[in-house]
């Protein structure tokens, strides 16, 4: 029978405890309490000071505007912090480690203050589950901003099935962002933003105009000359219509010649052939079999001589 741990009998009945007592295991509806009680102090929402905060681990969004922070903060300021982040402990003492709810933290350093937080003790695979869950209920990431947290896990080493339960994805949703974002340069995607809206087709139809168009040069000449207001989709629309029709323009052959270069006799001294590659300097040893020989152990000096001279006119050995 477990031990009536409520009703103590009274001060004059008491008598000296046994010098080595049992511990006390609590069974039952006191055991139940016990549990609920720890999962009510583990979700409680506690005020911490925001450089307690560590922002780290795997980054599920591409960016966060200034001008969404800043409303944001503005609104925090007016009405208050009206959902809590969630943290868990760090490694070092007294400090904690975002989970979710990196612009609200943002946002409430601008403001200043504590920040309301759930602090959870969550391993590495707990946290990402809820990182994705609650950014995929309020956020409603983007399909490229999905597809590079996708290739950030998968680098990390988190296993299929973590992955897919982060972001309620089946195994081909999965692979169907990884193919994608393996055929897209980085830095284009930065240039580019999260283009809500924008889906795997479009993004794919872009990818597929690498082999013929450099997606990076083509973005930045077109995107540097757009207003700063333009929405991510709609930078994407114009690269990918400045990169589709950069692909189906002709391409130019590259331009070479060739020419004999001769004495003051009209002699043939030798040829030079020049491309888009390289330029060379031929002497035929049947024509010239002297002047080859001589030319042969002098060349890699006088071709060093050219280029220090070339330097010193260019400028280029400042």
């Amino acid at each position: 029978m477990g031990r009536n741990i409520f009703n103590q009998p009274p001060k004059g009945d008491m008598v000296a405890p046994p010098a080595q007592p049992k511990p006390v295991k609590f069974g039952g509806s006191v055991g139940g309490l016990r549990d609920s009680l720890r999962e009510i102090t583990a979700n409680s929402i506690r005020d911490i000071d925001p450089e307690m905060i560590d922002i780290d681990g795997l980054r599920d969004r591409l960016a966060f505007d200034d001008d969404g922070i800043d409303d944001l903060a503005e609104s925090i300021r007016k009405h208050g912090q009206q959902v809590p982040i969630m943290v868990r402990p760090s490694e070092r003492p007294d400090r904690y480690r975002v989970v979710y709810g990196r612009r609200r933290l943002a946002a409430i350093r601008k403001v200043g203050g504590p920040v309301k937080a759930i602090v959870r003790t969550l391993d590495d695979d707990a946290s990402l589950l809820a990182q994705g869950q609650e950014n995929n209920l309020r956020l409603d990431p983007s399909f490229i901003e999905k597809a590079l947290f996708i290739k950030e896990m998968q680098e990390a080493g988190y296993k299929p099935g973590v992955i897919q339960d982060a972001l309620g994805l089946t195994r081909q949703g999965v692979s169907n962002h990884r193919v994608v974002v393996e055929q897209l340069p980085e830095e284009l995607i930065r240039l580019i933003g999260p283009a809500h809206g924008t889906g795997r087709r479009q993004w794919g139809d872009l990818a597929g105009l690498s082999a013929k168009v450099s997606l990076v040069d083509v973005a930045k000449a077109v995107l540097s000359a757009l207003p700063q207001e333009a929405t991510s989709a709609e930078r994407f629309q114009i690269v990918f219509d400045a990169c589709a029709r950069a692909a189906k323009e002709p391409k130019t052959k590259a331009v070479s010649k060739s020419l004999s270069v001769r004495d003051a006799d009209g002699l043939v001294v030798g040829q030079l052939s020049i491309d888009a590659k390289s330029v060379a300097i031929k002497v035929t040893r049947k024509d010239n079999p002297e002047f080859g020989l001589w030319l042969e152990e002098r060349a890699e000096a006088a071709l060093q001589d050219l280029f220090q001279q070339w330097r010193n006119e260019s400028g280029q050995g400042a």
